[in-house]
């Protein structure tokens, strides 16, 4: 391009139709060559920026010249940047850097959570390409709702130094800061997934539902401390279910009928999955807990897959004993990944939720897996976690916006 000019031309002021469509115009006019194009609107201002050839370098002053007029017409602001052919090509050659996402999830965004985070990713030479808001303007107004929430996206390129520290920083920003920070490839299984396998206690639902059950039957305290010692690791799950259901003989099944009935939903659990369904996923329930309320969830949700443990019902009543092989976090792994041969998805499209320490070999074989409100263990070991809002904070971390799936 010996004859050729590369320039970049920067355009900010008050946001209002025709701007770009009378810049390019005049460039039109010389034939020149669009290399890149951004714009951005904040708060009705626009951010404007065009970087572009003309081959002829005795065109460049009339381009300018008419651009500036016609800024100044407009008035709008506007900067010109010559940029060298060498310049250039280091750019180019930088496009081909891996890049990621990173997704900022809260009831708010403030800016020293913000700042901690751009400082990491800096710290690791990872350059922010652009940063977008997934998440609809918030008021002005302090709003305690639980439906508040906040959600950036921040696209980055470079060549990652160190993604372990990367994400230790990231865990104890989470832990310090209040807000939810996923780290992912970007590539193109990360708006492709087809997928998604919820645990269902404390998950999909508000409630771990054998704890329920013991209540109903008087043992709950007891129940609930193996529960508690089985989510935390430390005894294992299929041991800990064998001791559980003995403790629930003798229940009557009206009682199982009254709880299914009632089943707390996660928040927002509707959304989610209403959203998913129409984009054609598939909707899997992996559960330690019972088939019949997993059962009762895929009448609700239209799930497509439901396994879960089967309680032995004789004359309406529990026996102390379950049917068939215990569904424990081995088994779930199994599961998921014999779904996903099903249905001829690759892993990396698949999706797992879940709260307690058997969730963690779902979670890590899945593409994208999230800790949910999970015990600190297990967002310590899982790849991503959301601790700030409900379930459908997991369409943000796929870069979906409320614009979008709220209309």
């Amino acid at each position: 391009m010996p004859n050729s000019e590369i320039i970049l031309i920067k355009i900010s002021g008050e946001d209002k139709p025709g701007v770009t469509s009378a810049i390019t115009e005049i460039l039109g006019t010389y034939d020149a060559t669009i290399l890149d194009i951004g714009q951005a609107d904040i708060h009705h201002t626009l951010s404007l920026g065009i970087l572009f050839k003309v081959s002829n370098q005795s065109d460049s002053g009339n381009i300018l010249k008419e651009v500036l007029f016609k800024c100044s017409e407009l008035n709008v602001n506007v900067r010109f940047t010559p940029v060298s052919i060498e310049r250039y090509d280091n750019w180019v050659a930088a496009q081909g850097k891996s890049r990621y996402i990173v997704t900022i999830l809260g009831k708010v965004i403030t800016a020293k959570q913000l700042a901690m985070v751009t400082k990491a990713v800096s710290e690791q030479n990872l350059n922010i390409d652009s940063i977008i808001r997934l998440t609809g303007r918030p008021s002005i107004e302090i709003n305690e709702d639980n439906l508040t929430r906040s959600c950036v996206e921040l696209s980055l390129r470079g060549t990652l130094i160190d993604k372990h520290i990367l994400s230790s920083q990231f865990m104890q920003y989470s832990s310090d800061l209040g807000i939810d920070i996923s780290f992912q490839k970007d590539d193109m299984f990360r708006r492709n997934r087809r997928l998604i396998c919820f645990d269902m206690d404390s998950t999909l639902i508000k409630t771990e539902v054998i704890d329920e059950l013991a209540d109903r039957a008087g043992v709950g305290a007891e129940v609930r401390a193996i529960t508690e010692s089985a989510m935390r690791g430390e005894i294992d799950f299929s041991e800990s279910f064998e001791k559980r259901v003995a403790l629930l003989k003798g229940l009557d099944e009206k009682i199982l009928a009254e709880i299914a009935h009632n089943l707390p939903i996660m928040e927002g659990a509707d959304r989610l999955i209403s959203i998913l369904k129409k984009i054609g996923f598939k909707i899997a329930i992996l559960s330690g807990g019972f088939s019949y309320f997993g059962n009762a969830l895929k009448k609700r949700f239209d799930v497509d897959y439901v396994y879960a443990n089967e309680l032995e019902i004789i004359d309406g009543k529990l026996t102390g004993n379950y049917i068939g092989d215990i569904v424990d976090g081995k088994r779930k792994a199994e599961l998921l990944r014999l779904i996903a041969q099903v249905e001829k998805i690759d892993l990396e499209q698949v999706i797992a939720v879940g709260d307690g320490a058997n969730d963690l070999p779902m979670l890590n074989l899945a593409g994208l897996g999230i800790a949910f409100h999970a015990k600190p263990t297990v967002k310590a070991n899982a790849q991503q976690s959301i601790s700030t809002i409900g379930l459908d904070g997991i369409l943000y971390f796929l870069g979906f916006r409320d614009i979008h799936i709220d209309n």
